[in-house]
Formats: structure tokens, sequence, C-alpha cells
């Protein structure tokens, strides 16, 4: 534990990583708060069952300052996590819960002199963009994303704008230029600023991360940002093919949400992780495709993919990142994708036929104009 740091506040603590993150905290001995509006689509508005029974749970939104102020009652540390994510049109949503939320956080240690020590700030690896890439003529390239037109023509691989030769991706880094593209990174990008530059005013250590995929239980099968896994899932579960966007040949940074939530406790007790930004990952890159074969081999379905050419207006091609400076703080991953991917089957076969959910999310993603093909 972190001496003069005792009692801390999860916010989003009920969801997906919050609710791993409390874990580790109550293995750690902290006292925890949790604060979460228990919202659609994680939520269906009750606590859930997994949620850990030592710690205080508070109902309360991030965007109302009252609850805020309850919440912070005797508190030594912030680890915000509540957060809004997804494609959706709503572009005003993603400011009011990832930006706002941090101002009311510092306003109100400001107005009522808190005591807070320090603030964790959960961002995205979507602040990233489209990444980095090398060009063999022209070096180190920041591309922007790709166009409608060669999504629909099936054009996946991002390719130099001066020679037309395709680009080769490369892990990213924290110094890395930011070139978000959708609101969700745009907000996260600027709640970023916000921590350090606020922190640093004000003398409270800020630290944030920036999680790549997280994959495990108790992921909401409610919705599908970033849910490939879940889909998949979904999909072998209901016997039907595996249905993956483009052609499958994208990669991603897969890590398990037990080395994230570790990865939280980390930055907490280290002294060194003040005003630090972090990439939550695993540094790996793994192809879509293997991920789809291993969900298949592990629920005994055959692998039947389907690749009709639907795309996601936004998405990166290939994201991974590089995690070498969380592992200067002792961090190492200690799971596998593949223990991610038995232990959200085995998870989710509890809550029987899905396929609705997942319709309904693609559904409506497709009438936002986000996902075509579909």
């Amino acid at each position: 534990m972190v001496k003069d740091i005792k009692n801390i506040l999860v916010t989003g603590g009920a969801g997906f990583i919050g609710s791993y993150v409390v874990d580790e905290l109550v293995s750690a001995g902290y006292r925890v708060r949790v604060l979460d509006n228990l919202a659609a689509p994680t939520h269906n508005g009750i606590v859930p069952v997994w949620l850990n029974k030592q710690a205080e749970f508070l109902k309360g939104d991030v965007r109302n300052k009252e609850d805020w102020e309850v919440a912070l009652r005797d508190i030594d540390a912030v680890i915000h996590l509540a957060a809004y994510m997804d494609y959706h049109p709503d572009f005003s949503t993603y400011v009011r819960t990832n930006l706002e939320s941090i101002a009311l956080l510092f306003e109100l240690i400001l107005e009522n002199k808190l005591p807070i020590k320090k603030i964790i700030s959960a961002s995205s690896q979507s602040v990233y963009g489209q990444g980095k890439y090398q060009c063999k003529n022209h070096g180190l390239v920041y591309p922007l994303s790709r166009s409608e037109e060669d999504l629909s023509k099936g054009r996946w691989e991002l390719a130099c704008a001066d020679c037309g030769e395709f680009l080769i991706p490369l892990p990213e880094k924290e110094e890395d230029m930011l070139l978000p593209e959708i609101p969700y990174g745009i907000s996260k990008a600027a709640s970023e600023q916000l921590v350090m530059v606020l922190g640093r005013r004000y003398g409270i250590p800020g630290v944030v991360s920036r999680v790549s995929i997280a994959l495990g239980p108790r992921q909401s099968f409610r919705h599908f940002y970033s849910g490939a896994l879940r889909a998949f899932a979904v999909n072998v579960l209901s016997g039907e093919p595996i249905r993956m966007n483009e052609d499958g040949q994208q990669t991603r940074d897969f890590v398990h949400v037990k080395d994230v939530a570790r990865a939280y406790l980390a930055v907490l007790e280290n002294p060194a992780a003040d005003f630090q930004i972090f990439n939550f990952g695993s540094g790996e890159a793994t192809n879509v495709m293997d991920l789809a074969k291993m969900v298949a081999e592990e629920a005994g379905a055959p692998f039947n993919p389907s690749l009709a050419g639907r795309y996601r207006i936004g998405d990166a091609r290939h994201s991974v990142m590089d995690v070498t400076k969380l592992k200067t703080l002792g961090w190492q991953p200690q799971h596998t994708l593949k223990d991610a991917v038995k232990e959200y089957l085995d998870w989710i076969r509890q809550f029987g036929n899905l396929k609705y959910c997942l319709d309904e999310s693609y559904n409506k993603l497709k009438k936002d104009g986000t996902l075509h093909g579909y």
C-alpha cells in the first residue's frame, strides 16, 4: 500500500475493467468506494453480482457535480474509469462524460480543499488514431484515416500518400503524435491534457493510462465497441459463421483484463508513475483472423469465417502498443490471449442466446452510418 493513501474512489467501478481494479485494490488492503451510474448499454440499472462486496457502492454520474461531491468525501486518491465510448453521433455526450467530468473533479478539489493525493485517469489507444507507420521511401508516417471510397472497394491496407507504397505498422509509444479520428478518441486526448495541466498547476500527481483492447469475463455483451471477442463468441455459440470486418488481416493489441487491473495498481503505488502517461496493453500484435480461429477452436465449433467486405468508418487498420515504459514499473503480463478467450466463453455461456444483442448493436451502427456492408 501507498503511505497516506488508504481510501480510493473508482469511478465506473461496476464496469468491466473497473470491477477488476476494485478487486485488486481490495486484495491489496485499500478501502474502496465505487461511483457508477449503471447506465445502458453497459449495464441494465442493477449492480452486477460480481462487484466486490467489500467495496462501498454509490449510484451516481460523473457528469453531476453533486454526485462527485458525495463520492469524494474522505477519499485519498481517484481512479477515474467512467467513460462514454463507441461510435454513436451524440457527440456532446463524449465531451460531458470524458472531459467535463475531470474538470468537475478538479473544481471540487479546489473549492473544498480536498486532500486528494493522486488521480489516475483512463484514456484509450484510440488517441493514436491510425497510429504510426514506416514507408520504405519516406520514413516515418502518421497516416490519416482510410477514405470511404477505399474501404468500399476493399482497399484495406494503408499506403503512403507520396509514393503509394504500402506502409509498415510500428508499435505506438507514449511520445508519439496523437491524431484521434473519432469523438471518443478526441475527448480522451483532451482529457489527458486536462489531467496533466491541472495536476501540475495544483500539485496533484496525475497518471494517464492508454488502454488497448482488454478482454475477459464480465465484458458487457450489450454493446460491441472494440468487441471482436464478444461478437465472435456470440457467433459461434449461436451456431453461425464468425463475421468479421474487412478481410480479417487487421491486427490488434489484446490484453487480459486482470493484467490491466494489475497495471493500475502498479501506477498507483509507484511514485515514478506520477505525471506520466503509460500504454496498458500486451505489446503483441494479433491478427483478427487468428483470434477468430482461437474462439472457434475453444468453443469446439467449425471455423467458417464470413468475409463480406463489412467495415467501420474510423477504424484503425493495425494497432499495437509498446509497453516498455509500463514494464519499468515492474509490471509484466501474466495472462495469455488464449486464457482470455477460454474464460470469456466459459462466462458468457450462462446467459444463453445473445444474438439479439449483437444484431441490435450492429443495426444501430448501420443506422448511424458507421458500419457498412452489414
